[in-house]
């Protein structure tokens, strides 16, 4: 298939290369860039353990701190990778792939007793991942690492695969991706070309987020992670008209 990634372009990239080994053409069209911020001070003393419910919260630690020691709780398989790939030895991640997973993990396996714990996180974050923990009787420091700030354009080549039918189909990874992209190509007077495009979505909330365009279809991952992603493109059956899973 012939598919547009909006993933930043640090995710998209290696998201890309497994693309193109399952045989799919790939355009790259981020609809956020991502700002990791200089100077920020991380609290690190009573720390038991780095939360980050992003790569890009992985990256932006890692650029802010040579610290690896301290154990990294990673909300899906490609934060866990980011952070193995930025040297910490100790790394766990939730089983469900999102936050409310993750948190649960945490819980599981840590005590409020031992520390705080450290969130690297965004200027954007979605749910009561903070809020849950600290229920639970956690001290949570959440540090904003990095913005996500939405890109002022959409992509030339993307505009113009879409305008031309020359895309199967878009993957949207976040709520807030997909309503960039909706915005994207409301802005570029190609809304009405998404009727011929597929919305592969992580997650039912990643589909809500996209119905301002009616899509030929849409897909949903069974779990909301990049691998069940990956399945669901792997299996997906030819288009129709109906929103599956």
């Amino acid at each position: 298939m012939r598919l547009l990634v909006t993933r930043p372009i640090d995710d998209a990239e290696p998201l890309a290369e497994r693309l193109h080994a399952m045989g799919h053409t790939i355009l790259l069209a981020p609809v956020l860039e991502i700002q990791i911020l200089a100077g920020i001070p991380l609290p690190l003393e009573g720390v038991q353990a780095v939360l980050a419910t992003s790569a890009n919260g992985v990256r932006a630690f890692a650029h802010a701190s040579h610290r690896r020691d301290l154990p990294l709780f990673a909300v899906g398989p490609a934060t866990a990778r980011a952070a193995r790939a930025a040297g910490f030895g100790t790394v766990e991640r939730g089983s469900g792939g999102d936050a409310p997973a993750l948190a649960a993990h945490i819980v599981a396996r840590l005590s409020p007793a031992n520390g705080s714990l450290l969130h690297a996180a965004g200027n954007v974050v979605r749910g009561d991942f903070q809020t849950t923990l600290e229920a639970h009787g956690f001290r949570v420091r959440r540090v904003v690492l990095y913005r996500a700030e939405p890109v002022a354009r959409l992509d030339d080549g993307a505009e113009q695969a879409i305008g031309a039918g020359g895309l199967d189909g878009v993957l949207l990874h976040s709520p807030r991706s997909a309503r960039e992209f909706v915005r994207l190509v409301a802005q570029a007077r190609l809304s009405g070309a998404c009727a011929e495009l597929t919305a592969y979505c992580l997650s039912h909330e990643v589909a809500k987020a996209s119905t301002a365009v009616a899509w030929r279809t849409v897909h949903i991952a069974a779990r909301p992670d990049q691998e069940a992603l990956l399945a669901l493109l792997a299996s997906a059956p030819a288009p129709t008209s109906t929103v599956e899973r």
